[in-house]
């Protein structure tokens, strides 16, 4: 049973909230984290991506950066720009995008139920990766990420958070990217005191987005716990930020590929190939999305076609049977010789939230290759590989809107 308490949240100043929240980390490469902070000087990223206050020839993972990022945090406290509530408190945190509206908690979870797998994964995290946040997490003694969790919903949580939405919010403001961000903090006693209750009835919590975070997060708790051997599990380091949202209420996009080259083969006769397994339908040059689980949009020499998979190729297997997967067990790996796509440079990987016409573009300016449109990988299908104890293949699921860092940090010392 899940450990959800509240915090002490660290917030924007109300009137500041919107030019603070910043999307997170490792959407932006260097150069457009820096771009960001140099039109908004108050963005996040100077403290999420702190490189950015450094000449372009600073090592971003010197521990000089993560120094100007703890003096930032400190100095926009000192200042007002951040306040803190003065009592632990739950936290809601809702997200309109498109007319579509899901709505978080936002709480802290704890690092034994991650390591005891209550919470659960489906993704492989890199090491590399988890020492930059663990970094991070460490020197700010704060967390400034949150992790996006999933859970299946409860009745009475959910009119507890609707009760509380019927108030006015912390803050009510509309992203750059038309996102709706709508922030309320839950102070009644008798809520704080039943939600944790709550969480105990629910068996599974999973991972949506955020691995690296979460285990970074993890890292510099137990860290923690190695320089406080007499550690009783209730300071605030044994737990890390994040907002859960009920599954039902959350949307996949697709995460569609681009290959440089056909491994070889002539497009005619890549195509050929692909009938052994799909059902090949020319759509000429009018951009195919797929409709449903087993249709894959193909683009190359100028067309689109729709491919769909013979029934033969699928099981009951959680993983194998994922279009994802099966585009790489039969198409990638053993047409195009694509083992690897983590590390292989022919393949690029581009969320759908882009949209189908930068595929096209990506493969006619490269003047090869083919670009691979997927039906979006459902939440059904990634709770059922979490239960089952698997991994998604690389790259199978893309969550929007995203949450913005800057919003609530849960400090570890205070």
């Amino acid at each position: 049973m899940a450990v959800i308490r509240p915090f002490q949240g660290v917030r924007p100043a109300k009137e500041l909230a919107s030019s603070i929240a910043a999307l997170p980390y490792d959407v932006y490469d260097r150069k457009e984290a820096k771009k960001a902070v140099d039109f908004n000087p108050l963005s996040f990223l100077k403290i999420d991506r702190a490189e950015t206050q450094f000449a372009a020839d600073i090592d971003m993972y010197s521990q000089t950066v993560y120094d100007r990022a703890k003096d930032t945090l400190d100095e926009m406290r000192a200042d007002g720009s951040f306040i803190q509530d003065d009592t632990d408190c739950y936290y809601i945190y809702a997200l309109t995008m498109d007319g579509r509206t899901q709505t978080g908690l936002v709480g802290c979870a704890s690092i034994d139920d991650y390591l005891e797998n209550r919470i659960k994964k489906h993704e492989n995290t890199r090491e590399d990766k988890e020492l930059d946040r663990t970094r991070h997490v460490d020197t700010l003694s704060a967390q400034t990420g949150p992790i996006f969790l999933a859970y299946h919903a409860r009745p009475e949580l959910t009119q507890i958070i609707d009760s509380v939405k019927l108030t006015a919010p912390l803050y009510d403001f509309t992203s750059e990217d038309s996102v709706r961000h709508q922030v309320w903090k839950i102070s009644r006693t008798d809520y704080i005191q039943r939600i944790p209750l709550l969480f105990q009835e629910i068996d599974d919590i999973y991972i949506a987005d955020g691995h690296h975070r979460a285990a970074s997060a993890v890292k510099a708790g137990l860290k923690r716990r190695e320089q406080h051997p007499g550690y009783t599990g209730n300071e605030e380091f044994n737990y890390f930020l994040s907002v859960l949202f009920p599954a039902e209420e959350l949307k996949i996009y697709d995460y569609n590929r681009v290959v440089t080259d056909l491994n070889g083969y002539t497009f005619h006769e890549f195509l050929n190939l692909l009938r052994s397994g799909f059902e090949v339908t020319e759509c000429g040059k009018s951009a195919y999305h797929p409709t449903c689980k087993g249709e894959i949009g193909l683009y190359g020499n100028g067309s689109w076609y729709c491919l769909r998979a013979n029934p033969f190729l699928y099981s009951d297997d959680p993983v194998n049977s994922l279009d994802v997967s099966i585009l790489q067990n039969v198409v990638l790996g053993p047409l195009l010789n694509i083992r690897d796509p983590k590390t292989d440079s022919r393949i690029r990987f581009i969320g759908g939230i882009r949209g189908i016409a930068a595929l096209e573009e990506i493969v006619d300016d490269a003047g090869d290759g083919a670009a691979f449109a997927m039906y979006p990988t459902s939440m059904e299908e990634l709770l059922r590989v979490a239960d089952a104890g698997r991994l998604m293949p690389p790259k199978s699921t893309w969550f929007e809107p995203k949450l913005r860092s800057g919003l609530l940090i849960h400090l570890f010392e205070q």
